[in-house]
């Protein structure tokens, strides 16, 4: 009798701690969000200490944090090398307790960082890596890839160039994981289109002198070199070309990934006429003045957003706006991130639109022009709009997907 009393009471006690215990996990409001970039080298315009304050943004406007949630953000340079992504990802989530990691432009980063991501079961909220393989093949039900990819890359300015007469191409590409998943995309389009690819030539990332990848491909005598690079590499690739008179040989540069940052870098006199596709403009609509105007009055340089730090922002806006669905934070990234495909997409930046299955953020895109210096009319005005790419197109169709996650 004694016995069977006692199994009864610890029975007792143990039912009384769960219940004790589920309510104060369903209450944890305590988030961390670790921002993981290139802050000093050649991505540092685009992503880099203005992302942080894009995200602390979010943060601010979510309102969480007046309704008693305490969100931190912290933030750590990868240096452009995934073992120090890597690296830094497994401290902050083992140590430091990091919920989610965001941003991480460099393809090869983010790879990586999406691999450990789904080991750790935390979130990785990717807005900077353009490899459409985040939300293809290497597609994890932790990571979500919301402001552009390579496939939307080459369906805006490869088809548009391709179309217009640019039958012809050669590839100045960075020589990782992001430039070749460029090249790639944006070669299947051109032949797609009825073009054909007469070469190409990989370059170191963060090259400083492009003179001898330059030559090649103005002697192949295609019609136009594409350039499969980014940031810092990709201004210096213009800048050196038009000293080689590129352009005025009769030779087009398609700048496949081009942020507003590398045109005021370059100014308008040398970036005039460079046509290329991007998800955000600064001057869009009244929604993107009036958030571009308060992320002027605190970003670095005094730089108006890039297309990755708006998108970092509205993705980071989305992944609050999950927590507090939830009703805490479970510290589980899946839990979170299918929550978040749950929800339906609905930010001042990009409007609304779904999160698809694959992890993939389906919103339009824009295929623009840099004005010349006599359509510019202040300060950063630097766009005119060519055409409109709808969400649908922008994105690999589901049914062509090769994302473990997707049921076809």
């Amino acid at each position: 009798m004694t016995t069977r009393i006692a199994r009864r009471f610890a029975a007792s006690v143990a039912l009384t701690a769960l219940c004790l215990a589920t309510p104060a996990l369903a209450q944890d409001k305590t988030v961390k969000i670790g921002v993981l970039n290139d802050m000093s080298s050649l991505y540092a315009d685009i992503g880099g200490p203005n992302s942080v304050v894009a995200i602390k943004m979010a943060v601010e406007d979510s309102g969480l944090t007046k309704k008693g949630w305490k969100i931190d953000v912290i933030s750590g340079d990868h240096q452009n090398k995934p073992d120090v992504g890597v690296n830094l990802a497994r401290q902050w989530i083992d140590n430091d307790k990091v919920d989610a990691i965001a941003d991480t432009p460099n393809s090869g980063v983010a790879l990586a960082v999406s691999n450990l991501v789904k080991e750790k079961n935390a979130v990785l909220l990717n807005s900077g890596a353009a490899t459409a393989d985040l939300t293809g093949k290497a597609c994890t039900p932790n990571t979500i890839s919301f402001t552009y990819d390579t496939y939307m890359l080459a369906n805006g300015t490869g088809k548009a160039l391709t179309k217009a007469g640019g039958d012809s191409w050669f590839f100045l590409t960075a020589d990782y994981a992001f430039g070749h998943a460029l090249e790639r995309d944006t070669s299947a389009v051109v032949t797609a289109n009825g073009g054909k690819v007469l070469g190409g030539v990989k370059a170191p990332i963060n090259t400083a002198d492009f003179s001898s990848f330059l030559l090649q491909a103005q002697a192949s005598k295609a019609k136009v070199i594409g350039l499969a690079n980014a940031g810092g590499d990709t201004t210096n690739s213009i800048k050196q070309a038009a000293e080689f008179g590129i352009v005025q040989g009769g030779q087009k540069l398609a700048a496949l990934l081009l942020f507003i940052n590398d045109v005021h870098a370059l100014g308008l006199k040398t970036a005039q006429g460079l046509t290329f596709t991007e998800s955000f403009y600064w001057d869009m609509n009244d929604q993107t003045r009036a958030w571009s105007k308060r992320f002027v009055a605190q970003a670095s340089k005094n730089a108006m957003p890039s297309m990755t730090q708006a998108g970092n922002y509205a993705m980071v806006l989305h992944y609050l706006k999950a927590m507090e669905s939830l009703g805490g934070n479970p510290h589980d990234g899946a839990k979170v991130v299918a929550k978040m495909k749950e929800l339906p997409t609905d930010d001042p930046l990009f409007g609304k639109g779904p999160l698809r299955a694959d992890g993939r953020r389906l919103i339009p895109a824009y295929l623009f022009e840099v004005k010349k210096p006599a359509e510019s009319k202040g300060p950063w005005d630097y766009y005119k709009q060519i055409a409109t790419i709808s969400a649908e197109d922008a994105a690999k169709p589901l049914e062509a997907s090769d994302c473990p996650l997707v049921k076809k």
